[in-house]
């Protein structure tokens, strides 16, 4: 492993930076939640074609999965959403989402939610709409965050799912630190950790960012717990488990002109930035 750390550790630089929220709001440059706010029609404008934000948010009860901070979620509120309630299991979340909830006067239409995504505290079909954005590639078990999902939607709702493929160029989700395109090809995941560790030694929220990212199993291994190593192949896959046929698909590829390798089998992974999939509950 001590050739390849240090190869990433000495390329790292060649690449430029990626803009990050972590790096922001350690720069004091703004929160999490404001960017996420700032970044809320990202999350949304794929689904544009197909669907208006009267479609997803108007007067509905929306529940945003993985929220984080909660300023996407809160974005939502400002679409005209009737009440959005956002679920995270990371703690520390909770007092910057409320924080940004009072700032911008939507106390009243936001509630934020410390828990599991596999078994949440309401009665069956209590939301219009569902949002998982970039949420699917990182639960332990997606399958159990989507039947919760389709559980908790009320009859003509809808689920609205995008995440980037594993093998995308970022899918590591290790950019706020290296800086290397699709180093997950290239480097094992100790490599990974030990690079990453290296590169984030000091910063303000080092501790923070570590209990995000890796765990250590019970053979005492430290592995990377942040992502499941979603692909598309592996998505799919679940669906037809599940059986659900979405209302709507698509895979968004990186740039116009990776457009024919994002159709190719096993390339597609390489070159897909978003995986989109609408699904509508009878």
């Amino acid at each position: 492993m001590g050739l390849p750390y240090q190869l990433l550790l000495k390329t790292n630089n060649w690449f430029p930076k990626v803009v990050h929220p972590f790096n922001l709001q350690n720069d004091g440059t703004k929160t999490y939640a404001m960017w996420q706010y700032e970044k809320g029609l990202d999350t949304i404008k794929l689904y544009l074609d197909r669907y208006t934000t009267d479609d997803m948010f108007a007067g509905k009860d929306v529940l945003d999965m993985g929220c984080a901070a909660a300023g996407k979620s809160l974005y939502y509120v400002s679409l005209g959403a009737r009440h959005v309630t956002g679920v995270d299991i990371v703690e520390h979340y909770r007092a910057e989402a409320e924080a940004m909830a009072e700032k911008l006067g939507f106390s009243d239409r936001f509630t934020f939610v410390l828990g599991s995504a596999y078994e949440l505290p309401f009665e069956d079909h209590r939301f219009d709409t569902v949002i998982m954005n970039d949420f699917m590639e990182h639960v332990d078990n997606p399958a159990a965050a989507l039947r919760e999902a389709m559980r908790l939607v009320r009859p003509g709702g809808r689920i609205f799912i995008n995440f980037p493929p594993y093998y995308h160029p970022t899918g590591a989700h290790l950019s706020d630190a290296i800086n290397i395109p699709w180093v997950q090809l290239f480097y094992s995941d100790s490599a990974l950790i030990k690079a990453y560790k290296e590169l984030i030694r000091g910063v303000p929220d080092e501790a923070e960012r570590l209990a995000l990212r890796f765990y250590t199993d019970e053979n005492g291994v430290e592995k990377i717990g942040y992502i499941n190593k979603m692909t598309l192949k592996k998505f799919k896959g679940m669906l037809r488990d599940l059986a659900i046929t979405p209302q709507y698909y698509r895979e968004v590829p990186l740039r116009r002109y990776f457009a024919l390798f994002a159709k190719l089998p096993v390339l597609k992974e390489l070159f897909v930035k978003m995986a989109i999939c609408v699904i509508e509950v009878k």
